[in-house]
């Protein structure tokens, strides 16, 4: 009997968690059996960073606590500052999280102890060390002095200080907030297998977040939205759009932002980004990229039957935030790392090595002839 190749895994159930599920029946997203929806609109970031983590919701003294923990975990290093400073302006930002977050492991005094409780530790410091240190390099290409982080600001409107020196009206810090819980975790997911892979070799929590950065950049995972923006950039205008996915369509280019491995009939979490997306644009007097999404979004299902994800409504949405195009992913990077550390703790918990087998199709056995007889 032939051995079945499944590409890509597709199908393969490798492992089980309890950290979030697509339920069809519900057509949703859950975290820890909390609709994403439903978090979005009753819960801020630190909340459902809290849940991912911990399994629950936090009380009002476990919120407290746990804000007050991620808050004095902050500040960066006097070397990775440096560090920071001295790469080059045209480094793509998905790289400096790469290296930051290298640079973290070498500084922190527990990077080799796998327990769970250093573990938690390690996730917290990480998860509120990454956003400073991508908010010193943006800053520091643009030739502006890097901004420390301020306690007494929340999680989002904190990273909006530290890149531009200002905290934005609320409405669009809660549509940025939506999104950081919207991409917080996905399953398993290329970059959180990838995770998941390296820990399975018990190696350390920051090697295994470097790894999911590094598949995070492709543009088949969280450099979509990227792409998104690129391409709108592209069609330049409404009364372009029409004309522009029709072609791309017909020269069967591919089209970011659609289509998805788990979804086939439209990415639950897509509505609701749509939304504040939708709110920003309001806000921002905003009458290109909204239409443009509108026109590219009717013609691809009719078309191709295939419908927006996560990265088509969140692209433009970031834009008219102010953020630069190449920091989409990087903050994908600041939300994930939630749903990455806790897919680490979970391996940890129940570990067996990950090692799947190949099909071998290459050259059959062979003899080596001797250099003088060849």
């Amino acid at each position: 009997m032939a051995e079945e190749i499944k590409k890509g895994l597709l199908g393969i159930v490798v492992d089980e968690t309890t950290i979030s599920k697509v339920m069809p029946e519900i057509n949703s997203l859950t975290y820890r059996g909390y609709q994403v929806q439903e978090l979005c609109e009753n819960c801020k970031f630190e909340e459902v960073a809290y849940l991912i983590w911990h399994g629950n919701l936090p009380n009002t003294i476990e919120l407290r606590k746990f804000e007050s923990e991620e808050r004095l975990n902050r500040r960066i290093t006097k070397n990775l500052t440096k560090i920071i400073e001295h790469m080059p302006k045209k480094s793509h930002p998905m790289d400096v999280a790469r290296t930051a977050v290298s640079v973290m492991a070498l500084e922190d005094k527990e990077t080799s102890d796998n327990s769970a409780d250093a573990n938690m530790r390690k996730a917290l410091r990480i998860f509120a060390k990454v956003p400073t240190a991508l908010a010193a390099f943006f800053r520091i290409r643009k030739g502006k002095k890097i901004l420390q982080p301020k306690k007494n600001l929340t999680f989002s409107e904190n990273f909006f200080h530290m890149l531009f020196g200002k905290v934005p009206r609320s409405e669009i810090v809660r549509a940025f907030d939506v999104s950081l819980i919207l991409y917080a975790e996905h399953g398993f997911n290329v970059s959180t297998f990838t995770a998941r892979t390296i820990t399975s070799s018990l190696s350390d929590m920051h090697g295994a977040i470097t790894g999911a950065i590094a598949s995070l950049k492709g543009p088949l995972h969280g450099g979509a939205n990227e792409k998104v923006m690129e391409m709108m950039s592209k069609i330049k205008s409404p009364k372009n759009a029409k004309k522009w996915i029709n072609k791309a369509i017909d020269k069967k280019q591919v089209v970011m932002g659609f289509g998805h491995r788990v979804y086939k009939s439209g990415d639950s979490r897509v509505p609701t980004m749509k939304k504040y997306f939708l709110k920003v644009s309001k806000i921002k007097k905003d009458k290109k990229f909204h239409k443009i999404y509108d026109t590219v979004e009717k013609v691809m299902i009719k078309r191709k039957g295939i419908y927006p994800n996560m990265d088509f409504p969140t692209g433009p949405a970031y834009y008219l935030m102010g953020f630069d195009i190449d920091f989409f992913t990087p903050i994908f990077v600041i939300a994930r790392i939630t749903g990455w550390t806790a897919h680490i703790m979970e391996q940890h918990a129940s570990n067996k090595l990950i090692r799947p087998l190949s099909k071998y199709s290459g050259e059959k056995h062979r003899k080596v002839v001797l250099l003088n007889q060849r």
